[in-house]
């Protein structure tokens, strides 16, 4: 199992399709998901520490394993089939349920859980950014946030 760090939410275009995309801790190679734009609302929402006035579905899952004092302990990226990806949760009791990974991964933010990969879904999967190009890309994204349609009007 590889361990993941959750980079953050894109918006792919022309699809308007949201992608969590996850990086190995000890490698260059990304993890793209496609998810639903619900969850992707709830990674981006964690990841910036915004606690809403009423919980989500992921902060009240949280609250419940709380509640039962039971602990998510591991979020396991377990495969790759047809197209879609496959996650269990793994909880301090043994328990391991079947989930979908952007529930997974929205939960593990939540929880301070660990998240992994297995190695055939990263082989599979992963596309390799070498760490200079890294920095471009993120010079790229920075760009983009920085600019607005407006930026490309014409002046005749």
């Amino acid at each position: 199992m590889k361990h993941m760090e959750v980079v953050g939410v894109r918006v792919e275009m022309p699809s308007n399709q949201p992608i969590v995309l996850l990086k190995e801790t000890d490698g260059e190679r990304y993890l793209p998901i496609w998810i639903g734009a619900v969850e992707a609302t709830a990674i981006a929402l964690a990841q910036q520490g915004v606690m809403p006035a009423r919980p989500l579905t992921h902060d009240l899952f949280r609250d419940v394993l709380e509640a039962l004092d039971a602990e998510l302990t591991t979020v396991n990226i377990t495969s790759l089939s047809d197209g879609i990806f496959y996650a269990e949760l793994v909880f301090s009791n043994g328990v391991e349920v079947s989930a979908r990974p952007s529930d997974s991964i929205a939960l593990a933010l939540r929880t301070g859980a660990p998240i992994y990969a297995h190695e055939d879904v990263v082989e599979e999967a992963g596309v390799p950014i070498p760490d200079e190009q890294e920095d471009e890309v993120e010079k790229f994204r920075e760009f983009l946030d920085q600019i607005s349609p407006e930026d490309f009007g014409r002046t005749t």
